[in-house]
């Protein structure tokens, strides 16, 4: 059976660049802390791929910290302040803040303390973007890095959490980007690597693999390739809605990431339909990935006002650089003939 794969707020297949990258920098067998010839060669690697991600991201002039995740970013990020946020937030975010702040039903977060509070540029569940308000504290950029024009440095935020493999790069590699000046405290202490912030031998691997891909990244969003799957999520979503007349599509007015469709269709598990889909031969979800394989009522549609029943009735279909416009159509001709029979046993 032929795979289609449209899941890409969870992970994204690797570029050919940074596959070529990552295979380059096996070679620099040096540490990049040794001072000889073979650990300034690893070195040039790491600072090669810092100055391609601050040109990628627009934070030239910022500190950027390379870390193991986006997840262990947060915590560098977040630990031992009080930072209130949103329920929308991912996990990864909340698990350091109160999660109080107010969400309207169209997703929008409202924030009276900037520097005293965490928002998201962009929601890996339903796409829609927030206004990122002067002097937040954290935002994490890792949904939308790589798929719209971010530039750090005029974004409003102090500290920006990314994440490689979201654009192409290797899992197990992402990044803490801090405005010049703010100083935290490390949480992995011991060699005093990553300018004191974070300790342990550098991962030359998986940061020469981040840094090509957010290059790549930066050359497909001049392209206008983003322009071209937003194209494709409009046709999809006008598929499905022409025959579908109970669905919802969470944020459809709101700004969202161009790839991003939350689909959700009262009384119709989200957790059925991901099944149904993957033995058609496609590879979408139900939410953020990050739960260890749990499937449960999403909080972030229950944030926005939705009951429990509806918001454990979304899917979420996410296209990349790769989706044709014939692999949406023959999603939604899958997923509509589920749903008649959905329908029909509901009637």
């Amino acid at each position: 059976m032929r795979r289609t794969y449209l899941d890409y707020n969870a992970t994204t297949p690797l570029r050919v660049e940074a596959r070529d990258a990552m295979i380059a920098a096996m070679d620099a067998f040096g540490n990049p802390s040794s001072v000889h010839a073979e650990g300034r060669a690893a070195k040039s690697i790491v600072e090669k791929a810092r100055a391609q991600i601050a040109s990628a991201f627009g934070a030239d002039g910022a500190d950027i910290v390379f870390t193991s995740s986006a997840t262990e970013a947060a915590a560098l990020a977040c630990a031992g302040k009080e930072l209130c946020s949103a329920r929308l937030e991912h996990d990864a975010v909340l698990a350091w803040t109160t999660g109080a702040l107010a969400v309207d039903t169209d997703g929008t977060v409202a924030i009276d303390a900037p520097e005293a509070s965490a928002l998201q540029l962009a929601n890996s569940e339903t796409g829609i973007l927030q206004d990122l308000p002067q002097g937040l504290a954290v935002s994490d950029m890792t949904q939308a890095f790589g798929k719209m024009p971010v530039a750090f440095n005029w974004s409003g935020a102090s500290m920006a959490l990314i994440s490689a493999h979201k654009l192409g790069g290797p899992k197990g590699i992402g990044a803490l980007v801090l405005k010049r000046g703010i100083d935290i405290p490390a949480q992995i202490k011991g060699g005093g690597q990553e300018m004191g912030r974070r300790s342990g031998t550098e991962n030359i691997i998986g940061i020469a693999g981040f840094g090509a891909a957010a290059q790549a990244a930066q050359r497909d969003l001049e392209a206008g390739v983003w322009s071209r799957v937003e194209k494709l999520r409009i046709i999809l979503e006008n598929t499905i809605a022409d025959r579908a007349k109970h669905t919802i599509f969470v944020g459809k007015d709101q700004r969202r990431l161009p790839n991003t469709s939350c689909i959700l269709t009262p009384g119709w598990k989200g957790e059925t339909q991901v099944m149904q889909m993957d033995l058609a031969g496609f590879a979408v979800s139900a939410g953020s990935a990050c739960s260890s394989g749990k499937v449960k009522a999403s909080g972030v549609l229950m944030a926005m006002g939705f009951d429990e029943i509806a918001a454990a009735s979304a899917i979420r279909v996410s296209l990349g650089p790769e989706t044709t416009e014939q692999d949406v159509l023959a999603f939604a001709d899958a997923w509509l003939a589920q749903h008649d029979k959905f329908r029909a046993r509901a009637a």
